[in-house]
């Protein structure tokens, strides 16, 4: 119950200052609050460590060069947080948490996950060289999902080393195993943009982009993916992904 309650104050307290911060919208601060208690509350400081290793570097690097991501960004998911994208990239390392010891290194590799693709993202966007389709090889837009730099690509492994190297110390598995599975779900990520999520059209404009309405107010039309996959989707989708397959090395690391 000590633990609980200390896990559920100190939840509070990062939520609030995320809010105030304005990295987290009301229904984010919220999500991240629900997120964090579950996670100290069962896994005490260590795998609260592992949560502040994807939540600390990806929330600062968001910061920079925001003007810039914004403007690429035309469906804002550059701005605070709402609560689906924080639930996106934290749930499935909740619910390992609450599943025990057994999904420590699952855990660990969702949260490796959440980390690489965030870190692809933030980076990658700053990126002076044109984005390519993970898929094709084509040339795409900056912000359109399935792109990727080189730059993008030696972000995600730095975000998914720096989520391995803490949850290593913090004894939630081996840190390859821990690192592969962020690197793998980032990668998955990419592959699902490129091909599951929703892609659309502004006939207003003739220009893609991905939101239901464009910046300019134009509803939008589908091209290419499935409706109701979104970046939300696609996030999740990867955390999970990077779940399974630190777990399934972890397992392979043992033997």
């Amino acid at each position: 119950m000590t633990q609980f309650a200390i896990g559920t104050l100190f939840a509070a307290v990062v939520a609030i200052v995320a809010y105030r911060v304005r990295a987290l919208s009301a229904s984010g601060a919220l999500a991240a609050f629900a997120v964090g208690a579950i996670v100290f509350a069962r896994g005490g400081w260590p795998a609260a460590s592992v949560l502040f290793a994807f939540f600390i570097p990806s929330t600062l690097l968001s910061r920079i060069g925001a003007q810039h991501k914004r403007s690429l960004a035309e469906d804002e998911q550059h701005a605070a947080r709402n609560g689906w994208q924080v639930l996106a990239n934290g749930s499935v390392a909740a619910a390992c948490t609450l599943a025990g010891p057994a999904l420590a290194t699952a855990f660990a590799g969702a949260f490796a996950a959440a980390s690489a693709d965030t870190w692809a993202t933030e980076i990658g966007l700053l990126s002076r060289a044109a984005p390519f389709s993970i898929l094709t090889l084509r040339p795409l837009r900056a912000g359109i999902s399935g792109g990727v730099t080189a730059l993008g690509l030696a972000a995600t492994l730095g975000g998914a080393l720096v989520v391995a190297g803490v949850a290593s110390l913090a004894g939630y598995g081996p840190l390859l195993a821990v690192a592969l599975g962020g690197i793998a779900g980032a990668l998955l990520d990419s592959l699902a943009g490129a091909t599951l999520q929703a892609l659309r059209w502004c006939p207003a404009c003739e220009r893609e982009c991905e939101a239901r309405r464009h910046s300019c107010g134009s509803p939008t039309l589908l091209r290419r993916g499935i409706s109701w996959i979104e970046n939300d989707a696609v996030n999740f989708l990867a955390t999970l992904g990077g779940a399974a397959v630190a777990f399934v090395a972890a397992q392979l690391w043992h033997r």
